[in-house]
């Protein structure tokens, strides 16, 4: 799990997380909380730039959590590729527009994993499998 700023905790008062999978036309989006340790699926946001910003807005007054996490992709042998370099620009984007924390986790094979799960959105099923993984990374 990779936290940010510099791998910073995740202070204990934080305990409900939006959790988005960047694509380049949709993201998936989880919510799920830190005391039960599992993300429950949203339906998947279909829009970019702008519009992707304006329904992340929407959810986070919906849901009102206290932090974002966003998977960021990496190679199998963990290098970075040019989605790497994209899921941090919007981590940066989401901090600097809404002012919430963001924490990102390495989602590789995220959606294989919903896949697996039978997820029917397989990107709202990525969400899932990334903001458990981040629970898992959590102190008991």
């Amino acid at each position: 799990m990779m936290a940010t700023p510099a791998d910073a905790p995740v202070p204990a008062h934080l305990s409900t997380f939006l959790a988005l999978d960047y694509g380049l036309k949709r993201t998936g989006v989880a919510v799920g909380n830190r005391l039960l340790r599992s993300a429950t699926p949203q339906a998947t946001i279909a829009a970019e730039g702008d519009a992707r910003f304006v329904k992340i807005e929407q959810r986070l007054k919906d849901w009102q959590p206290d932090a974002l996490v966003v998977g960021v992709p990496f190679h199998p042998d963990g290098a970075e590729h040019e989605n790497t370099l994209r899921a941090r620009k919007f981590a940066r984007q989401l901090r600097g527009r809404f002012g919430l924390p963001v924490f990102e986790v390495d989602e590789r094979y995220s959606t294989t994993e919903a896949h697996a799960n039978g997820a029917k959105d397989a990107d709202a099923g990525a969400a899932c499998v990334i903001l458990e993984q981040f629970f898992r990374g959590l102190p008991s």
